[in-house]
């Protein structure tokens, strides 16, 4: 940067590119930082959101594993009854992050739906439900 004390050898003239004059401020200074900033706040903005897409994505499948191994472990009970099984059926949901809201049997066929509560935003609380149905194999 070229600092220019006495503007005389060129008066009239407007300052050279880069070229600062001692007490005039240059229109042009600060406006990359302004733009830097507005990019880095829309690439923060999206990531964001593609952080709340990616957490409502793990907490279905999340839901879905617990409602899946729920279904299961139910059936293993399902002789023992509907109690027993809905027990099992919620212990296993418990321990894959999930709450068991829903659970009955079908003959032999043990029916659970299950929840996972998630965080997406700061501030924002959201539900992920799955069911799932399990049973002996019928030929």
């Amino acid at each position: 940067m070229v600092v220019r004390r006495d503007p005389s050898p060129r008066a009239g003239h407007p300052p050279a590119s880069g070229e600062y004059v001692a007490g005039r401020p240059d229109r042009q200074r600060g406006g990359a930082t302004v733009l830097l900033l507005a990019i880095g706040l829309v690439f923060m903005v999206f990531g964001t959101f593609g952080a709340a897409i990616v957490a409502a994505g793990m907490a279905s499948q999340r839901a879905a594993v617990a409602a899946d191994l729920g279904a299961l472990a139910g059936a293993a009970r399902a002789l023992d009854g509907d109690a027993a099984a809905c027990a099992t059926a919620s212990d296993l949901a418990g321990r894959n992050e999930g709450r068991l809201v829903g659970c009955h049997l079908d003959g032999m066929d043990v029916l659970v739906t299950v929840e996972v509560a998630f965080t997406p935003l700061p501030g924002l609380t959201r539900v992920a439900t799955a069911s799932a149905r399990a049973g002996p194999v019928r030929g």
